[in-house]
């Protein structure tokens, strides 16, 4: 059993704010999984367990401020009798360009209160993070986590939330190392390698059989990563 907890910040206020990335992520995996609405309040936290695919993964979205995530941490940790190893934290993270994937097997806080609370709860810094970059911050630190997406950032975010969803399940799978060296190095597309949705795909891409179809925000995977169809002028998305 692999624990997936994705920070951010209860109450209608905070939702999709750039802080709250780490529970998109969740929700992403949560709709993959066919667990949408199925959470349940326990442990400080809304939490849902099941098997998805060859996973069995247990995903926890404290709901204590960030401040206080690690109160959630280690009381689910203690229901489940889950070693540090098996648990991920998926983390915004201002000082990574947007979309960009940082996967590290321990590590500091960084100065983020989420982490710190954790780490301070568990009294260590060895569990394994997922930071997702929200952007470098153009106005003070706590404007920019608590803003909400551009519609122009909006469009490439719906792609970095499928590819961090894939390396949480590739964490799961195959443990951090291997994921890290997958997803590290991944950079989002730009506007230019996004398909256009009557085009199918482009010279030397070949679309993946049987994911082909696109998602209801238009996202397909391809051979290499995932890509927003857009539509042509006059039509929507096929």
């Amino acid at each position: 059993m692999k624990i997936i907890v994705g920070l951010g910040n209860p109450g209608r206020q905070y939702e999709e704010t750039r802080h709250n990335v780490g529970w998109m992520v969740l929700d992403r995996i949560a709709d993959r999984a066919g667990w949408s609405g199925r959470a349940k309040a326990r442990d400080a936290a809304a939490v849902v367990r099941g098997r998805h695919g060859d996973l069995d993964l247990v995903l926890v979205k404290p709901t204590t401020y960030m401040n206080l995530s690690g109160l959630a941490v280690r009381k689910i940790l203690a229901r489940e009798r889950a070693p540090l190893e098996d648990l991920l934290v998926v983390v915004d993270d201002f000082a990574l360009p947007l979309g960009r994937l940082r996967l590290r097997e321990e590590g500091s806080a960084g100065g983020h209160n989420g982490l710190r609370s954790i780490i301070g709860e568990m009294g260590t810094q060895r569990f394994a993070r997922l930071r997702v970059g929200i952007g470098e911050p153009s106005r003070q630190a706590v404007d920019h986590v608590l803003s909400r997406f551009t519609p122009d950032e909006g469009a490439r975010l719906a792609v970095v939330l499928h590819a961090a969803a894939d390396a949480v399940e590739d964490w799961a799978r195959e443990g951090a190392a291997r994921a890290a060296n997958r997803w590290n190095a991944w950079v989002p597309p730009d506007d230019g390698e996004r398909l256009l949705a009557n085009d199918g795909p482009s010279v030397g891409e070949t679309i993946d059989r049987p994911a082909a179809q696109p998602d209801s925000e238009g996202i397909v995977r391809t051979r290499t990563g995932w890509r927003k169809l857009l539509p042509r002028s006059g039509g929507a998305p096929r």
